[in-house]
Formats: C-alpha cells, sequence, structure tokens
C-alpha cells in the first residue's frame, strides 16, 4: 500500500520514492508519494516523476487504485499524461524517482477546500455535494432558504482575517459513532477500516479559543486560515427545491 505522505503534511512539494508496479494502461504505483489521489471532493494532483539521470514523466492526474481503469488496489495510481508511450519502458520496478507535485496547482485547492470548510461554519447545514478544483470549488447544501452572497463574502473574510489556525488529528470509529454530527456530508463517507478516521479543526485548540469546524476529511489544507488570501462567493444557485449550490472562487 502506498505511503501516502500527503496526510502527514500538505505542504511537501517532492519525495523520493521507488515504483512498485506499472499498470496494464500504464499508470505509475510507488511505494510512497506526496501526490494526493482524486477523492472526497478534491481533484488529483498532477507533477512530475523524475529519474536520477535527468528524465521525466509528466503526471497528469492521480487516483486511488480502485478508481483507475484495470487496478482494484488500495495503492495511489500516478497517471501519465498522454504521448509518454515511448519513454515508458525505462520505468519498470525498483526504479528510484523523485516524485515532485504541481505545487502552484495543490496550494489554490488547499485554499479552497480550506475555505469550503468556513462555508460549513456559516451554512451549519448538511452537503450532499462537493467539487475542489484548482480554479473554483462547489457546496451543495441540503436547504430550502434562500442564502445571502455578501453575507457569506462578509463571514468569510472574517474569518480568513481572524487568522484561525488549522489542526490535523484523527478520532477511534467508536468516538466518531458517539458523534456522528461530526459528518457534514451526505454523500461522502469517512473511510473506515484502520481504527483512526482523520479529521481537520479550525479555531479551538484551547479553551479560549472559537471552535470555528471540526470534520472527518482526507484533503490538503492550509495551517491557517490568513492563508486562504481572497476566496470569494462567485455564485449561489437554487440546484432544486431542498438544495442550494455555493460556488467558490479567487478574487479577481
Amino acid at each position: 500500500m502506498t505511503q501516502d505522505l500527503f496526510r502527514q503534511d500538505a505542504y511537501l512539494r517532492e519525495c523520493s520514492a521507488q515504483i512498485t508496479a506499472v499498470t496494464a494502461d500504464g499508470a505509475i504505483v510507488l511505494d510512497r508519494t506526496v501526490f494526493y489521489p482524486q477523492g472526497g471532493g478534491q481533484a488529483g494532483d498532477s507533477g512530475l516523476l523524475l529519474r536520477a539521470d535527468g528524465s521525466s514523466i509528466t503526471i497528469a492526474d492521480t487516483r486511488k487504485g480502485k478508481d483507475a481503469q484495470g487496478h482494484a488496489t488500495a495503492d495511489i495510481v500516478h497517471i501519465p499524461a498522454p504521448g509518454q508511450q515511448d519513454r515508458m519502458a525505462q520505468w519498470t520496478p525498483g526504479t528510484a524517482v523523485t516524485a515532485r507535485i504541481a505545487w502552484e496547482r495543490r496550494h489554490r485547492m488547499m485554499r479552497l477546500h480550506t475555505t469550503t470548510h468556513l462555508l460549513c461554519h456559516l451554512v451549519p447545514h448538511l452537503v450532499n455535494g462537493c467539487s475542489i478544483t484548482p480554479d473554483y470549488a462547489r457546496l451543495d447544501f441540503a436547504i430550502t432558504d434562500p442564502l445571502d452572497k455578501q453575507a457569506l463574502n462578509t463571514g468569510i473574510a472574517a474569518l480568513v482575517a481572524a487568522a484561525h489556525p488549522l489542526t490535523v488529528a484523527s478520532i477511534s470509529d467508536a468516538e466518531l459513532d458517539a458523534n456522528p454530527a461530526l459528518v457534514k456530508s451526505m454523500s461522502v463517507q469517512p473511510p473506515r477500516g484502520t481504527g483512526r478516521i482523520r479529521t481537520i479543526r479550525i479555531g479551538g485548540q484551547s479553551a479560549s479559543a472559537a471552535l470555528i469546524d471540526l470534520q472527518p476529511c482526507g484533503g490538503t489544507h492550509v495551517a491557517n486560515t490568513a492563508e486562504i488570501g481572497a476566496i470569494v462567493v462567485t455564485k449561489i444557485e437554487k440546484k432544486s427545491a431542498t438544495t442550494r449550490r455555493v460556488v467558490l472562487g479567487f478574487a479577481q
């Protein structure tokens, strides 16, 4: 199983690794990686794999093995960009590589993903859909009342300016079962099976500090809300009688 270094440190931009497998369709599996695989609404990372001789393969996407065509494993699969088949013969199991993500793209998603958690604080309703890309993010809230775009933007700006720290931790399956309200998503349930479930806490690191948000999440995030910068609600849509979609983007 691929060691997922990004779970412990979202700021790692590269790591040394070894190829453990190449799938039938040319995707590359490593023993460890900084590449985040698509999941939880967040897009997979892109970047480069580099060999010691200076040769490289461009990675266009990253998926969990179970989501990659013909590769039903728990590994993380790095999918090369098209047109590189002539170089793949050199990329064999046992080869040492450096895995390097496209950092600016990843950091944009970290900022947007953290902002979606701020939205969960400002709109305290269940989420029934989520998408986080390098250019925008959206949350679909199970709510019938209209939402005020200006009020949400004012709330986001205040939470960003307050510079709330973010903490990555974990809880047990039993602790989650005892606190089901921690799960904000109706469509994506936190992964179980290891005995521990990763959590993201914004604020509330001390008795005197206000808790802004706490929920299970496997995605990548910034360390402090101040790092989010100028992200705003660009659109609010009524998707159905019981769903309001909030779209986030970078301020112009």
